[in-house]
């Protein structure tokens, strides 16, 4: 009997070493798949791609990350241009309101180390994506919103301002006339910067400011400012984020997914396709809506695609900064 368990117990300690083994062999060859494609760097860092075609914003970031500064410290001093530009009426100052007539901001961060602050549903702060930071970098939590959120900026230095301007107000009050609530694709830029640098060290951060979606119900919130689905970054591998209606990229996790793909293999543009196209097949009402992912892996290579024509995205490189109109879904 002893024997016989002596034996037992032998054969099963032999099994576990190689199962062990082979998982070891397996990880280690995933690893080194991993490091062929995504190591170096590429001869054109540092590279900025945005949301749209916003060239000031895009543009300031590059020539920060030019000038040796961080990616984080680039996509945020690039997103504040349009946060304080009032004649984009989606992102910041100047954004559209709510139905009652309130401009709520969201927005987060994220950087090299997969670190990540955001806020939500705030109110009377112009700079968004700062107060993000801030919450990343100086509290215990990833995601302060509503009043929170305004607290924390007004004791963090930053001033309260009436984020309605009188153009917005206008188009509010013309709006209330019929209080028809239906988004009309890419009447504006579609109510969101995004934006994904590297810097001159080969390092991926990336940031996401919006006011969302103009006369949208008071207390919505969308992609933007979730983790996973309006922005990811994995420093090793790449970044993605998105622009549109968020409601359909938070169902699709659509960010996180366009990672994963490029985990896999894929090139930024296949990462950005294929996550368009789950969202196409699981939305029969796709052609009433918007939604735009941009891309970018550690070699450096770009991706862009969305469900409709006049999606664009701005990149910098070469110290050029260049707007190109992104392929799309729907050609019928």
């Amino acid at each position: 009997m002893k024997r016989r368990k002596f034996l037992k117990r032998a054969s099963l300690t032999g099994i576990g070493v190689a199962v062990g083994s082979n998982l070891i062999a397996k990880n280690s060859k995933e690893h080194r798949q991993s490091e062929r494609l995504f190591s170096g760097v590429a001869k054109n860092f540092p590279i900025v791609i945005s949301t749209w075609n916003t060239p000031n914003a895009t543009l300031k970031a590059g020539e920060l990350l030019e000038e040796g500064y961080s990616s984080l410290d680039a996509v945020e001093q690039g997103c504040m241009i349009e946060e304080a530009d009032a004649k984009n009426q989606s992102v910041g100052y100047g954004g559209r309101p709510d139905r009652d007539g309130n401009v709520t901001l969201d927005a987060c961060i994220m950087d090299k180390n997969g670190d990540y602050g955001a806020v939500v549903y705030m109110q009377n702060i112009v700079h968004a994506i700062s107060v993000a930071r801030k919450v990343m970098e100086n509290t215990p939590h990833v995601m302060l919103a509503g009043k929170g959120a305004e607290e924390f900026a007004v004791s963090s230095g930053y001033k309260k301002t009436n984020l309605l301007t009188q153009a917005s107000k206008v188009a509010w009050e013309e709006w209330k006339k019929s209080a028809n609530y239906q988004p009309v694709i890419n009447i504006e830029n579609h109510d969101t910067i995004g934006m994904l640098a590297i810097d001159k060290n080969g390092d991926i951060s990336g940031g996401c400011t919006t006011s969302g979606l103009a006369y949208k119900m008071a207390g919505r919130v969308g992609d933007s400012p979730v983790i996973g689905s309006g922005l990811f970054i994995d420093n090793e591998i790449g970044g993605a984020t998105a622009t549109g209606m968020g409601e359909e990229v938070l169902k699709t996790v659509g960010s996180f997914l366009i990672v994963e793909l490029m985990r896999q293999g894929n090139s930024p543009q296949k990462a950005c396709e294929e996550a368009i196209r789950r969202i196409v097949v699981k939305n029969s009402n796709f052609e009433n809506f918007q939604v735009g992912y941009i891309a970018i892996n550690k070699k450096g290579e770009t991706g862009y695609y969305s469900i409709h024509e006049y999606f664009s995205v701005s990149i910098y490189e070469n110290k050029t900064c260049k707007n190109h109109l992104s392929d799309f879904y729907n050609k019928n």
